[in-house]
This record gives structure tokens, C-alpha cells and sequence, in this order.
């Protein structure tokens, strides 16, 4: 129980340094915005708490999965981590800054390709915005998009070389996937199947889709310009993570399906096994 309450607090903890980097390092940020992040983070804090220090399940998948949602936050927290650096070098350059704005408008350049994501971000862009504020979104852009894709490789090697979720043991439902509800709906692998094959696609098409979305919703209301330093951190985040997470999510539910179906095999198997007469 002890060990569970410390892990809890620890993963709280974690959580409120991820939202507070921006504020932390980037200067000139007013008392106004300052409170409002204390705010989140103080609520988001206590929500990973309450839910990692309860034995029932809540709101967050794959808890009791690991490595999961540790590879989801150091995803998430490298990504805020880099684009607070290279905002922060726009008006306090310093050697290290410059170096990681360098390498990652390398990148952006690399990447920005027609109909790829970074260039559908750049065109969301209302026009008459500056070269230098367009550099410096497509170079948000290709290094959060480049952060997410290696995320899904090093998920898909470590579920491989550990077994996941096999090492674990047995694997619990109820608590891993509180939204899934096994008893309802038909077959349990087939709509595993479905949901990961739904997942995997959003994830696929959510960098293009929401860029287009903004466009379109620009047409109606105010564009959006992401000349604010924090909204453009945490929006070019939220666009890179949010694809990544689902990819996650689906081919962690196709690994899960595939394990149950193997298990239905091997007693099925056995079963036949037994009523071979001797």
C-alpha cells in the first residue's frame, strides 16, 4: 500500500513538472497565465493521484501495463521539454538553443514535403504571417511529428523484446481498460480487433485532419496564428501526441486480442486433448 500511495505521489509529481515546463522556462510569462498553470496543474496532479493510488479503475487505460503510459509521458514531456528550448532561444538565445533550433529546422525542412503533416500545418497559417514565425512553426512541427513516430518504434520494440502485456502475468480488463466493457457487444476479440483497427486509423489521419479543421473553422472565426509562445508548444504537442497515444492504444488492443485468441486456442486444444479416449 506504501509502495503504491509513493508511486502515485511520484507520477503526480511528474505531472506537474510537465505542465508547468513552459511557464518555467520561457521568460516574461505574466502572473495571470502563471496562476492558471498552477491550476492545471494542481487539479491534474491530484486526478493522477486518486487514480493511480486506487485499487479500482478510473479514467486511465493501461494502467497496470507498463511501460505504456511511461512512454506516453516521456513522449509528451521530451516534446514540451524541446519546444519550450526552442521558443525560449526566439528572445534568450543561448549556445544550446541554437543548436536544438538548428537541428530541428533541419528537420522541418526534411519533412516539410508536399501533403505531409508539417506542410498542412504551415498552410493552417493565416496569410501575412512572417517567415520567421512560419520557420519556427514548421520546426515545432517536424520535431514533435519526428518525437511521435519514434515513440510508436520504441513501443512496438519494447512490447516485442519484454512480451508485453505476457510478462505481466495475467492481464486485468476491468482495470487496464475501464471503458471496455467485455460483457456487452459480442465477441470480446473480434471487438478488440475493431477498436484497434479504428484507433490505429484515426491515429493515421488525425495529422491531417486537424489542420484542415483549423482552416475550415478559420473561415468562421478568428484564425489562429500560434504567434502566442505557449499555445504554440502546447498545440503542436497536443497535434503530434494525440495521433501517437491512439496509434498506442490500437496496437496495444490488437497485442491484447491476439493474446486472447491464442489463449482460447491452447484450451480449446486441451479440451480436445481430454476427450481423446486413453
Amino acid at each position: 500500500m506504501i509502495s503504491q500511495l509513493t508511486g502515485a505521489l511520484v507520477r503526480a509529481l511528474l505531472i506537474v513538472v510537465l505542465i508547468a515546463t513552459p511557464s518555467l522556462m520561457l521568460p516574461g510569462v505574466s502572473s495571470d497565465t502563471t496562476q492558471i498553470v498552477a491550476l492545471v496543474a494542481l487539479f491534474a496532479a491530484a486526478l493522477t493521484f486518486f487514480e493511480y493510488a486506487s485499487t479500482y479503475p478510473g479514467l486511465v487505460e493501461f494502467r497496470d501495463a507498463p511501460p505504456f503510459n511511461r512512454l506516453r509521458f516521456l513522449s509528451l514531456f521530451v516534446t514540451v521539454l524541446i519546444l519550450s528550448t526552442i521558443v525560449r532561444g526566439q528572445t534568450s538565445p543561448t549556445t544550446f538553443t541554437t543548436l536544438v533550433e538548428a537541428l530541428g529546422n533541419r528537420l522541418g525542412e526534411v519533412i516539410d514535403v508536399p501533403y505531409s503533416p508539417v506542410r498542412l500545418v504551415v498552410l493552417m497559417l493565416p496569410e501575412g504571417m512572417s517567415l520567421k514565425h512560419l520557420i519556427l512553426v514548421r520546426t515545432s512541427a517536424g520535431i514533435a511529428y519526428m518525437i511521435s513516430l519514434l515513440t510508436l518504434i520504441l513501443f512496438v520494440i519494447t512490447m516485442r523484446a519484454i512480451g508485453w502485456p505476457n510478462r505481466m502475468g495475467s492481464f486485468n480488463v476491468w482495470i487496464n481498460l475501464p471503458t471496455f466493457d467485455p460483457t456487452t457487444g459480442g465477441d470480446v476479440v473480434e471487438r478488440l480487433q475493431r477498436d484497434a483497427r479504428f484507433n490505429i486509423a484515426l491515429g493515421f489521419l488525425l495529422p491531417f485532419l486537424i489542420p484542415a479543421a483549423v482552416k475550415l473553422a478559420s473561415l468562421a472565426f478568428s484564425p489562429v496564428t500560434l504567434e502566442s509562445p505557449q499555445t504554440l508548444i502546447w498545440t503542436m504537442t497536443a497535434w503530434a501526441f494525440l495521433p501517437a497515444s491512439l496509434f498506442m492504444r490500437g496496437i496495444a488492443m490488437g497485442r491484447i486480442a491476439g493474446m486472447i485468441a491464442e489463449k482460447r486456442k491452447r484450451n480449446n486444444a486441451a479440451a480436445a486433448a481430454d476427450l481423446v479416449p486413453a
